[in-house]
């Protein structure tokens, strides 16, 4: 049974959205701080969390942040900003997905079951390609043993490509693959996970270059050194 981390200040939200998540199976935690997060996803199991963006303590981005340091936790954030999405949707500080309030909680438990999904249907395969190594259990890839410090939708680009070397992957797949909750996503937003993608292998191996531009395509994985 998954356990779903609750990070929001709201009680009876987070009771409503609590007692929907039980009714579907899963169970919960609730946390209303943000200043005590982080321990507790340090010391607990957590297979998602569902994160508030502004809580006392400590906000929701720096949580996230401090997060990805150690986990690759699937988080989705909570936010009543819609002038924030734009940042959230970037995942540069590690987000997964976000929603938007006021919500049903019948959406916030499909989000949940997309997620976790997601990172159900990545345990089928680890793949190991040209001195990468891919652990979906862990969400964790290295390149001859060094980390490389990918968020979980990174991790999920990289593991696409990387199972069918030479094969050009069109934006339009790659969207299908990652996002399985038919959100739309623009072509922009894939070329921009390619591009932190590069640059962050590229921070550890600076002379490879697997990662290749098909023009007008897509993208293939392929070493041609």
């Amino acid at each position: 049974m998954s356990t779903i981390l609750i990070v929001e200040d709201e009680i009876k939200l987070a009771e409503l959205v609590g007692a929907y998540l039980d009714q579907s199976g899963y169970e919960h935690h609730h946390l209303d701080r943000g200043d005590i997060v982080v321990d507790y996803v340090k010391n607990s199991h957590v297979d998602l969390i569902l994160l508030d963006l502004m809580l006392p303590g400590l906000d929701g981005i720096e949580i996230c942040k401090q997060i990805r340091q150690f986990s690759s936790v699937p988080i989705i954030m909570v936010t009543a900003k819609a002038e924030e999405i734009d940042r959230l949707i970037g995942l540069e500080m590690g987000a997964d997905d976000y929603i938007c309030k006021p919500f049903s909680p019948r959406e916030v438990v499909a989000r949940v079951k997309s997620n976790l999904r997601r990172v159900s249907l990545d345990k089928i395969e680890e793949p190991k390609t040209d001195g990468f190594e891919l652990d979906v259990d862990r969400i964790r890839a290295t390149y001859k043993g060094e980390l490389i410090d990918l968020t979980t939708v990174e991790f999920q680009l990289l593991q696409l490509l990387i199972k069918e070397p030479g094969r050009v992957f069109g934006r339009e797949v790659i969207m299908k693959s990652i996002y399985t909750d038919s959100r739309v996503v623009s072509d922009r937003t894939i070329d921009s996970h390619i591009k932190k993608l590069r640059k962050k292998i590229s921070a550890i191996a600076p002379e490879l270059n697997v990662i290749h531009s098909v023009y007008g395509a897509g993208y293939r994985f392929e070493n041609n050194d």
